[in-house]
């Protein structure tokens, strides 16, 4: 699928407008078809998380009464639960509202997509990873992981790219796989011209709620913890709110340059020698094949161009029976970064990160992850691996 997603620059609007890359008509009533799922997806949300509270609500009714009675705080928690995703589902009936808009291949209105097939689960999954993504990227209590996960990639720009001995509006940042654009949003903040690029529908739809909607600070609150029913310590933990966005996303700099591109990253960025930076925040194991990403930021880098890289290698479709998948060690990446023709310039294999953690829960999750800084040789020719690199 490519879509891409016009210009977001100091207004940060996507102006509505959005072009389908040449392809044949199975391509766009597929491209179509995928777009009525995810909207579909967001549609069942209510439905699907509400049937679990009541499952669990049936399940305690059937208790003896005086297990009910030792547990009369439960059924109220089960109460707020639902609050919780009633208000969840006024926010998603925001997202989804205008998502027809943002692609003019795309003939329906989100409002007119029906609801016929049961929930995914995995789809309402993503759904509810969504909803954490506005904790991470746009809340003050995703601050901590912004800053062990964002920071280290901003300070590197800032170190190579030093505004006092450049012009940073000449700098081309590219961020693939940008999520809920925080990070692309930071960088053009600083005055470089900062591309995000995302390829999932659940966060294009999200950013685009976010970035064109949200023209105030704490204006929304999200309840991203509401369907986590094991390791609460306290009552009103799974209920928790969390305001956000916790700045205003169109408060850029009138001269900023920020734009967002929806479409699959080996297919969008095919320009050799085009972009002096590529910043990957928990991007190259969403590939199939890393190698083939590795190799495509190579090739658009420009001679002397930089490739900053945070994150572990989760490899995000190692296990999916339908899905075929290469998971190789850092050790074996390393030498697939040099061999294409990458010359390694920093590395440190311990930073520790999270991802949406929720971190209220008795259960934390936390990765070792790897940061490091790569140069293009200034010699490359075109943007291809020399001899002896993959091609």
């Amino acid at each position: 699928m490519f879509l891409e997603m016009s210009d977001i620059y100091c207004n940060s609007s996507f102006n509505n407008n959005v072009k389908q890359k040449q392809g044949n008509v199975h391509d766009d009533e597929a491209e179509k078809a995928h777009f009525h799922k995810i909207i579909g997806a967001f549609k069942q949300y209510r439905s699907h998380s509400l049937q679990r509270v009541s499952r669990t609500e049936q399940y305690f009714l059937s208790l003896p009464a005086h297990h009910q009675n030792l547990l009369k705080k439960f059924q109220i928690n089960l109460h707020n639960i639902r609050e919780c995703v009633e208000r969840n589902s006024e926010i998603i009936k925001l997202i989804i509202k205008d998502a027809a808009n943002m692609f003019e291949n795309v003939p329906l209105q989100a409002s007119q997509v029906k609801v016929t097939m049961p929930a995914n689960m995995a789809d309402q999954e993503k759904v509810q990873i969504t909803l954490k993504q506005f904790v991470r990227d746009w809340s003050r209590e995703g601050a901590t992981e912004r800053a062990t996960c964002y920071q280290p990639i901003i300070r590197e720009i800032l170190e190579l790219f030093p505004p006092a001995e450049c012009s940073p509006a000449a700098v081309k940042v590219l961020v693939p796989g940008a999520g809920l654009g925080r990070l692309a949003f930071e960088i053009a903040r600083l005055g470089y011209n900062c591309q995000g690029n995302e390829f999932s529908l659940f966060m294009l739809f999200a950013s685009n709620f976010v970035l064109n909607k949200c023209e105030q600070t704490n204006i929304h609150t999200v309840y991203p913890w509401v369907h986590q029913y094991v390791n609460n310590l306290r009552l009103g933990h799974q209920t928790k709110g969390v305001a956000f966005p916790d700045v205003n996303p169109s408060d850029l700099p009138r001269e900023a340059q920020f734009s967002m591109i929806a479409g699959d990253f080996l297919e969008v960025y095919t320009e050799p020698c085009s972009w002096d930076c590529v910043s990957t925040c928990f991007f190259i194991d969403c590939a199939n094949n890393v190698v083939a990403f590795i190799e495509t930021i190579y090739k658009i880098l420009k001679p002397g161009g930089v490739w900053i890289n945070l994150g572990p290698l989760y490899y995000h479709f190692a296990d999916m029976p339908t899905e075929n998948s290469i998971e190789p060690t850092y050790e074996e990446l390393r030498d697939v970064i040099s061999g294409i023709g990458f010359e390694m310039k920093k590395e440190d294999t311990n930073m520790r990160t999270t991802y949406t953690q929720n971190p209220m829960s008795m259960l934390q999750y936390e990765y070792t992850s790897v940061f490091f800084v790569c140069v293009k040789p200034a010699c490359a020719p075109h943007g291809t691996a020399p001899a002896g690199g993959r091609r």
